[in-house]
């Protein structure tokens, strides 16, 4: 699947004992979108049930690992007072069926695929938002029924990609957040970049620039191409910091994030002519806010929410 560039971040190598743990930096992402996107439901027109737990499958690892699996798909992490953590559903659980469909067995041969884990993020993506959910999962060679009340959420998937390059991206379905950024930075600052990615899913980014017409590749870097490029990613940075206050972070974040670390990881001087330079960034985010009512609601709803409707020319 193609996905654009939606935060230029360098390809920064980074020393391998820094690294915390695949699982870790799962659970980490896991909580900050968990946030992210259930507080900012009402601003999505895509929604689905969000249960707090991140799947996985068997046929993601290579075959010496998936003997582990107590079923071909498993919880892999269930981040803390969410619905799932309430219902009483713990890691390692494997997920025989949802609402009493059982769940496909796992592709065979020894090729790792995603394949079998999103089929079952789907199928729950696919049901009621509010309605409950029935998991029946085995857990220690017993198998039990656990119901979920899940809440809603904006219909995106977040994901870790592995490796030593810092990046993010959003195809307006899946944010791909790189794992090396978990090395250098807190999670609040990570929720900055996070919200960014949302907000382009938000406004519809990947449909609009494909609406207008624009090229990739080396082609985005000149004209018109770039200058859509630099107005969808300032439409990023500006709701992603709203994204960030409806979720109970401070939207200044976004500001400081920028000031204090962007010339650090936007290239400076050499950044991207589709991304406006980190100092620009701070202060249009900055600008923004000034601009946000005092006693703005929870969540609040700024009007660049319309501009999602509007072409890119």
């Amino acid at each position: 699947m193609f996905r654009f560039l939606a935060v230029l971040l360098a390809l920064v190598a980074l020393p391998a004992a820094a690294a915390p743990s695949l699982l870790e930096v799962d659970q980490r992402l896991a909580a900050i979108a968990w946030r992210l996107t259930t507080a900012n439901a009402p601003l999505c027109r895509e929604q689905q049930p969000v249960i707090g737990a991140t799947l996985h499958a068997a046929d993601q690892y290579p075959t010496e690992l998936r003997s582990a699996f107590a079923a071909p798909v498993a919880i892999e992490l269930v981040v803390p007072g969410a619905p799932a953590a309430q219902a009483g559903v713990l890691a390692n659980d494997g997920v025989v069926a949802i609402d009493a469909q059982p769940l496909p067995p796992a592709t065979t041969g020894d090729a790792m695929t995603s394949a079998t884990r999103d089929a079952a993020q789907a199928r729950i993506a696919a049901l009621p938002v509010a309605a409950p959910i029935a998991l029946t999962v085995r857990r220690d060679g017993a198998v039990k029924q656990v119901t979920i009340q899940p809440h809603a959420g904006c219909r995106v998937e977040f994901e870790v990609l592995t490796g030593a390059k810092l990046g993010a991206s959003s195809d307006g379905h899946v944010v791909q957040v790189g794992g090396a950024l978990f090395e250098r930075f807190a999670d609040d600052q990570i929720a900055v970049v996070v919200a960014h990615e949302l907000a382009h899913a938000i406004l519809r980014h990947r449909i609009r620039l494909e609406a207008a017409g624009v090229k990739w590749g080396l082609l985005a870097e000149f004209g018109r191409n770039a200058r859509l490029f630099r107005q969808t990613e300032t439409e990023a940075d500006l709701l992603g910091a709203y994204l960030l206050r409806n979720a109970g972070w401070d939207p200044h974040l976004a500001v400081r994030f920028w000031r204090e670390y962007g010339s650090k990881i936007d290239g400076g001087m050499f950044h991207s002519r589709t991304h406006p330079s980190a100092k620009d960034r701070a202060a249009a985010i900055e600008r923004e806010l000034a601009t946000m009512p005092a006693n703005a609601p929870l969540p609040y709803q700024p009007p660049l929410l319309a501009r999602r409707d509007e072409g890119l020319n």
